[in-house]
């Protein structure tokens, strides 16, 4: 596998550490596969850094009554620093990651990566980049928990799926729904009730079908 020149496209620090530390880089790295639904990472390790070549993850927290939210999700080509909150010692929270479809993803070793970032103030400061980047998700996430209404949160995350999978239908249960949000099923149920009354949507066995997408950006924004 040839890491180098995976690397040299997503890491702007490549061209800047010396070729020990490039090849230090390569040895340590690996090429994982994670199926749907498998667990990538939770807080009681520190599993490494990855980046997403096919599928997605999907970032989120655990409340102690084992209530989950989405945080954020992880395509093709993006940067996994939280699973390396080892390195990042700001970070003080527990996240857990997992592969929301299959997923392969290139893997660094954690002491291989914090070797050359103590070595390098660009390394470094790319992970912190990351890390800040996905701050911003996280504080939009936050808004929508403390200051807008349900049927507002659904729409919107329905027009983030439907534009990430470039279809008009949202093939997740009511369940899945719930998780990402961080409410009860019985809470997705009845808004998508609300709004397939409204002409909306369509809610079948085979998923969600948004009918009026006008309509529902108006709701969401």
């Amino acid at each position: 596998m040839d890491f180098a020149s995976v690397y040299s496209q997503f890491f702007p620090f490549w061209g800047k550490i010396s070729d020990e530390d490039k090849e230090l880089l390569c040895k340590s790295s690996s090429l994982r596969h994670f199926e749907k639904e498998q667990p990538v990472h939770s807080n009681a390790s520190c599993s490494g850094v990855f980046i997403v070549k096919s599928g997605r993850l999907r970032v989120y927290i655990l409340s102690e009554e084992g209530k989950e939210i989405t945080l954020y999700r992880l395509s093709r080509g993006e940067t996994c620093m939280l699973s390396a909150s080892c390195v990042l010692q700001s970070i003080t929270f527990d996240v857990y990651i997992d592969a929301e479809e299959d997923c392969d993803c290139y893997m660094i070793s954690i002491p291989a990566f914090a070797s050359v970032s103590e070595k390098y103030l660009e390394v470094q400061n790319y992970g912190l980049e990351i890390a800040v980047s996905r701050f911003s998700d996280v504080m939009w996430i936050l808004q929508q928990i403390v200051f807008m209404s349900m049927d507002r949160r659904l729409a919107i995350f329905l027009l983030d799926e439907i534009a990430q999978n470039g279809e008009d239908t949202v093939t997740m249960t009511h369940e899945q729904i719930a998780r990402h949000l961080g409410t009860a099923r019985e809470v997705v149920t009845r808004t998508l009730r609300h709004l397939a009354s409204d002409g909306v949507l369509e809610v079948a066995r085979k998923g969600i079908t948004i009918k009026d997408k006008k309509k529902l950006r108006g709701i969401a924004y």
